[in-house]
Parts: structure tokens; sequence; C-alpha cells
């Protein structure tokens, strides 16, 4: 087995995960994740990561959308979900206690993800203070 080129779908995944987590604004790191959901439009975390940026970047209609496409291709994935719930406040959209429910159990059953979600909103609060919709969602998943 080889290992993937530079710039293959993952290691384009990997340097633009790393550059967000670094500090990098969405705006530096958006593109990347178009490409990536361009060239590998089944792979959900591509998605999700997308939809964050989409959010942070105040696009509730696209992070909709490609929110709905990562929890389409992994209904598990309880960052998706939170992604999807932000994005269904931000333009009104009806069922996301559904969202909610799934993202706390997930949370119970499995601590270290909690915790990985927890730092998530952290991290959204702290990159756009003020958030209703993301605050809102963090409330529920407190109660």
């Amino acid at each position: 087995m080889t290992a993937p080129s530079s710039d293959s779908p993952s290691s384009l995944f990997e340097q633009a995960i790393s550059r967000y987590q670094e500090g990098a604004p969405p705006e530096a790191v958006i593109e990347d994740f178009l490409a990536i959901t361009e060239q590998t439009p089944r792979q959900s975390a591509g998605w999700t990561c997308l939809a964050w940026l989409q959010l942070l970047m105040d696009q509730p209609e696209a992070a909709l959308h490609s929110a709905r496409t990562a929890v389409r291709l992994n209904p598990q994935d309880p960052q998706a979900r939170i992604n999807l719930s932000v994005a269904m406040l931000e333009t009104g959209a009806k069922g996301v206690r559904e969202h909610i429910d799934v993202v706390k159990r997930v949370k119970l059953m499995a601590p270290e993800l909690a915790e990985e979600l927890d730092g998530a909103i952290a991290d959204g609060m702290q990159r756009k203070p003020g958030w209703p919709a993301l605050a809102k969602v963090h409330a529920w998943l407190e109660d």
C-alpha cells in the first residue's frame, strides 16, 4: 500500500483541519473544504466541517444543506447533528429537538466524545461571540 500523495483528499482534509485548529479563520480554509466535498462527496467529515465553517461565516442556508448531507452520510455523527441543529435554528427549520436528543444520548454513552463536542462548542463561541443559535443548542445539551 502506498502513502497518500500530498494532494490526496485525506491529506488535504488533515492539512485544512490543522490550519483551522492552529487558528486560521474560516475564510482561509473554506475553499479547501469545498474542494474536499467536491472530490469526495461521500465523506461525511468534510461536509461536517464545511457546514461549521459556513455557520461561522453567516451562511446558514448553505450550512443547512451541508449539515443535512453530513447527517445523511453519517447519522451517528454528533457534531454533524449539532451543526444541523444550529443551521435549522438560524433558518427557522423545524425538527431541531430530534437532533438534540441524539447528541444528548451520544454524550451520555461516550464521555470522550462529549469532551470533543464541548470543545467544538467552546471554539464556536470564541470565534463567533454571542452566537445565539449555538448558545441555545449548548443550553439544550446541558439540560
